[in-house]
């Protein structure tokens, strides 16, 4: 495998970018067995598609992600998308060579068809009505996106967290559609602390007076207190014990003042996730989301067997797992690798050393960008359009 020097390279941004929106007709058969009867996914692109469509690349969001994966709105926007550091041109997902796609999930806040969205039927909001999604439904709708884009196979599947369950995903369910799978900072399945950290966030929203059973929409609020300790129990667990103490110790604000108000740091730094949160997502949405990923496990039809679960994949694999990640934790991947090799597949695995915890896969690390740089690298495509 043949490496790159990053230091020759000047990493830039994308740029200005703008959503777009493909529009399905199509009923939707979902896992579940209920149907959408017609849908949208928001998406963004970045880079150019080349003349055989052999270098397109499909970036999975997390839980809280969308497809708002890289670059700005505009000038003035404070913040580009969520894995800007990774996408663009000479950044470890090159836009010079690849074309990059980020969606937003079915039931996702951030324009694809969700409980927020009007249902065709009732032209109400779906609110409580919303069927529940799994990791299949995802991968199932993302693979009509590549077909409305014209697109036949994938050179590579991207996600961290829940959305490398969706690349992983991607080569069980199309494996013929998929050349290369990057998983990072995920798992087949949930641990059963997982499991409980989810259901005590989805109870904070569910028991929150202005929940209305998921129909708040009619009623002109938002359980705002239950998606607040939802997404601060969340950020707990997507950090380490060592970032935690690193970033805010037991340092106070002030003094103390003998009260129940923020008065560590740590406090404040979690009032404020959860504040921010709760003003920008949606609560049924984020109740999809987790229960997603409760779901997901693709050796349950097999005995729990995952090698045999993934005896059909044709793809090849990088795994990467984070050191101080313990609510994804190493071993998590090692089963994957070990699944995988059993099906005597090409697989790649780093264990990168990190304190971030959880959200190291969404850090600039210098050693995991170059892991991902030069496994990036290496991905053959056709000429340029």
């Amino acid at each position: 495998m043949s490496e790159i020097n990053p230091s020759s390279l000047a990493e830039q941004s994308v740029g200005i970018v703008a959503a777009q929106t493909a529009h399905f007709e199509q009923p939707l058969c979902l896992k579940s067995g209920a149907i959408l009867p017609q849908f949208d996914l928001v998406y963004e692109t970045y880079g150019q598609l080349n003349a055989d469509k052999s270098n397109a690349v499909l970036i999975c969001h997390a839980l809280s992600g969308t497809h708002h994966v890289a670059g700005k709105y505009n000038a003035d926007d404070k913040y580009p998308g969520w894995w800007d550091n990774l996408v663009g041109p000479n950044k470890p997902l090159d836009t010079n060579k690849f074309f990059v796609i980020g969606v937003n999930n079915l039931g996702g806040c951030s324009g694809s068809t969700g409980p927020a969205s009007i249902n065709p039927q009732t032209h109400q909001p779906w609110g409580s009505q919303f069927p529940v999604l799994t990791v299949e439904d995802w991968v199932n709708s993302q693979s009509l996106l590549a077909d409305y884009l014209g697109i036949q196979q994938l050179a590579a599947v991207v996600g961290g967290s829940l959305g490398g369950m969706q690349a992983l995903q991607w080569t069980i369910a199309y494996p013929e559609r998929v050349r290369h799978a990057l998983v990072i900072a995920s798992a087949p399945n949930l641990t059963a602390q997982n499991m409980a950290f989810n259901e005590v966030a989805r109870q904070a929203i569910i028991t929150d007076p202005e929940f209305h059973g998921g129909d708040y929409y009619a009623h002109g609020v938002v359980p705002r207190r239950g998606l607040r300790i939802a997404r601060m129990l969340g950020h707990i667990t997507y950090l380490s014990d060592d970032a935690m103490g690193a970033k805010f110790g037991r340092k106070l604000k002030d003094t103390i003042r003998y009260s129940f108000d923020a008065e560590f740091e740590m406090e404040s730094y979690l009032r404020y996730q959860g504040d921010k949160f709760a003003g920008e997502f949606d609560a049924n949405t984020y109740l999809r989301m987790t229960r997603a990923l409760d779901y997901y496990d693709p050796a349950l039809p097999f005995d729990g067997n995952l090698s045999q679960a993934l005896d059909k994949v044709c793809a090849q694999f990088l795994l990467v797992s984070f050191t101080s990640d313990w609510r994804f934790s190493p071993a998590r991947s090692h089963e994957i690798v070990k699944a995988l090799l059993d099906n005597e597949l090409t697989v790649s695995y780093a264990e990168v050393t990190a304190a971030h915890g959880h959200d190291a896969f969404l850090m600039p690390d210098p050693h995991y960008h170059a892991i991902l740089r030069n496994y990036l690298h290496n991905i053959k495509v056709g000429e340029p359009s």
